[in-house]
């Protein structure tokens, strides 16, 4: 029988006896302490053993009965960090060749006006656009009008001007662009400041190279939008048309996109910040820099600038994971996807956690650990600013897709929601539960 007494008292109180007593989850005894580092996972744990039933009962409600499963850690611990404040909302999928073994919404899109997170809200994804931005380039080399190792100012004659310290000029190549490995250094004002990408790629043309390029990694905005301005060039399409006609209308994505119509801004879900007392506050979308989601008159940023679904973004997962090819329309050729997927960042070390090569425009798991220690090695993805994340793990042949919009994570590739999703979704799989 439930239990009377209010939530909030039953899980403060369990939650202390969580933390003190050590309690056996699946036949796992966790002998837990209570301690600051530990004490958020001690709630995890009681949360995902004792409120099982009831918060799958609403992950039914927001998923919807007639939709995929939702697999029962995964919505339990979601919905935990939704009721401890660490996002608005959380929104969960997993795909794999065949279907859709998990899809899960918990929480709000809009706190304010009380609006729930839907299967269907969208997104800003950031930096999970360079995986795109990564596709388009492989395809202008598998159609033989680009090559990776080339000098970029081959494409864009601007790039000449470009010098290192010593006053020599480097050799940049697209490989070194998409791998963050150019040297090229950040603008000082805004990424997104510019028109359109010709006008950024100008600008980008006269920074200094801080390094001889492929001797370090440094996460670089400037170095992934100049290679989609070389898209541009060479394709005589702008960005975002390029990434619509090449990518988004045979794919059937179409929520993903850098300029939301007035429909898809009602459904963009609200940015939020914890505070230090714990609270969420409404936070910009840093890409818009006061701007609409609706508003043109912004470059199609290649580096962060789209907008998704979490289905949208899982149809370009599924593309990659089936070799370039989604139903009956080929993207990429299966070698252009393994080139794209093949770590060609030398022995430098990269990303934002350890264990990580990259790819053309996406992250690698070599050798998984910490967050990505449940993922096989050689999975891939890209992150998000505001704590989204996609991995494709292409030896388990799946796919996970997380979508929240919470701006101030530590570290939003390390966060707890990302391993804790990740872990209890891979352990169920590999369960066959």
């Amino acid at each position: 029988m439930r239990s009377t007494e209010p939530r909030s008292a039953l899980a403060s109180r369990s939650f202390s006896q969580a933390g003190s007593l050590g309690y056996d989850c699946g036949h796992v005894n966790y002998g837990l302490t209570p301690s600051p580092m530990n004490s958020f996972a001690a709630y995890l744990i009681f949360f995902s053993c004792f409120f099982g039933a009831e918060y799958s009962a609403f992950a039914q409600e927001t998923t919807g009965s007639k939709g995929p499963p939702a697999i029962e850690g995964v919505a339990n611990a979601m919905s935990a960090f939704v009721e401890q404040g660490e996002a608005a909302g959380v929104l969960t999928m997993v795909v794999t060749k065949n279907g859709t073994p998990h899809l899960h919404s918990v929480g709000m899109a809009d706190l304010e006006s009380k609006k729930q997170l839907s299967t269907d809200s969208i997104f800003w994804i950031a930096s999970m656009s360079k995986p795109i931005t990564g596709v388009c380039v492989m395809i202008l080399v598998d159609e033989g009008k680009l090559s990776l190792d080339e000098p970029i100012s081959k494409y864009l004659p601007e790039m000449s001007q470009l010098k290192l310290e010593d006053g020599t000029a480097p050799v940049i190549t697209l490989r070194h662009l998409l791998t963050h490995t150019s040297g090229m250094a950040e603008l000082i004002f805004s990424p997104y400041a510019s028109k359109n990408l010709a006008e950024a790629a100008e600008k980008y043309s006269k920074v200094k190279v801080l390094f001889a390029p492929g001797s370090k990694w440094q996460y670089s905005q400037t170095s992934i939008n100049t290679a989609a301005r070389i898209v541009e060039v060479v394709s005589g399409m702008s960005f975002d048309r390029f990434v619509e006609d090449r990518i988004c209308k045979p794919l059937g994505m179409v929520d993903t996109t850098f300029y939301l119509n007035e429909s898809q801004a009602s459904r963009l879900a609200k940015s939020y910040a914890r505070t230090e007392d714990g609270k969420l506050a409404e936070a910009p979308i840093r890409l818009l820099a006061g701007k609409q989601p609706t508003d043109r008159d912004r470059m199609p940023a290649a580096n962060g600038g789209l907008f998704s679904t979490a289905k949208d973004y899982a149809t370009f997962c599924m593309m990659l994971l089936n070799g370039g090819k989604h139903g009956n329309t080929r993207i990429l050729s299966e070698k252009a996807v393994e080139q794209f997927r093949t770590p060609c960042s030398g022995d430098v070390k990269t990303g934002f956690t350890p264990g990580n090569a990259w790819g053309i425009g996406c992250c690698i798991v070599q050798q998984p650990e910490g967050v990505t220690a449940m993922l096989s090695p050689g999975t891939y993805g890209h992150g998000g600013a505001y704590g989204t994340q996609a991995w494709i793990d292409p030896i388990k042949e799946r796919a996970y897709i997380l979508m929240t919009q919470r701006s101030n994570f530590p570290n939003s590739d390390a966060s707890d929601m990302r391993r804790v999703f990740q872990e209890q979704a891979a352990k169920s799989l590999d369960e066959g539960r």
